[in-house]
C-alpha cells in the first residue's frame, strides 16, 4: 500500500539528496544515522510515556530509510552491501520501536499490552524473515496484508494518538497488528509451500 507513495516521497526528498550528494555523504551513513536515531528516540521517549515527542522524532529518522535510497540513486552508489545493510538495520529499527513501547507498557502496568507488543515484535520479524528466506531459496513471498511500512505506520500513528489522549487506540492498533502479522506469516508460508511442491 505504502509503495504507491514512494515515488512522491522520493521526489520531495530529491533536493535534499542532491545537497547531501554534493557534500559526499554516503547512503550507508544515512541508513546508520536513521536507525540509531530511531532506536535512541524510541528507547528514550517511549518508556517515559512521551509518546507524542517520541513518535515525532522517530518519524523524522524513519524518513532516512527513504532518503538513503534517493541518495544512492543520485550518486550511483547503490550496492549489494548497501541493500543488505538497509534491510538488516530496518529490523533493528523496528525492534527499537516495539521495545520502547513494551518497556512503556511494563512501567505503566499494562502487562497484557506488553505481551501483545512483544508478539508484534516477534511476528513482524517473522514476516520479514519468511520473505528473505524464500528469496534465499530462489522462491518468492511477495504477499501479505502487513508489510513493514504498514506496520510502522499503524504503530506510530496509534502511539501518537495515544499520547494525545485518544483512548484505546494503541491497544486496538497492536491487537490488529498482531492479527495482521500472523495472517501475513501464514500467507507467505502457504505461498512458499505451493511453489516448493511444484518444483
Amino acid at each position: 500500500m505504502l509503495n504507491v507513495l514512494r515515488p512522491a516521497i522520493a521526489r520531495v526528498m530529491t533536493p535534499l539528496g542532491r545537497v547531501l550528494a554534493r557534500h559526499g555523504v554516503s547512503p550507508n551513513v544515512i541508513t546508520a544515522v536513521g536507525t540509531l536515531g530511531t532506536v535512541a528516540a524510541a528507547l528514550w521517549f517511549y518508556p517515559r510515556g512521551q509518546l507524542v515527542w517520541g513518535t515525532l522524532v522517530i518519524t523524522f529518522f524513519v524518513f532516512a530509510d527513504m532518503l538513503d535510497g534517493v541518495l544512492a540513486r543520485l550518486t550511483g552508489t547503490g550496492s549489494t552491501w548497501g541493500a543488505f545493510l538497509d534491510s538488516t538495520l530496518d529490523r533493528l529499527g523496528d525492534a527499537g520501536i516495539f521495545s520502547g513501547l513494551i518497556v512503556y507498557f511494563i512501567l505503566f502496568d499494562q502487562f497484557i499490552l506488553a505481551g501483545v507488543g512483544l508478539y508484534c515484535l516477534v511476528s513482524g520479524a517473522l514476516v520479514s524473515y519468511a520473505k528473505a528466506r524464500a528469496e534465499g531459496l530462489g522462491l518468492t513471498a511477495n504477499v501479505g496484508i502487513a508489510e513493514r511500512g504498514e506496520r510502522l505506520l499503524i504503530a506510530l500513528v496509534a502511539a501518537f494518538l495515544d499520547g494525545l489522549g485518544v483512548p484505546y487506540v494503541l491497544a486496538v492498533a497492536l491487537w490488529a497488528l498482531a492479527v495482521a502479522s500472523t495472517i501475513t506469516v501464514i500467507q507467505r508460508m502457504v505461498t512458499v509451500y505451493r511453489q516448493a511442491v511444484t518444483q
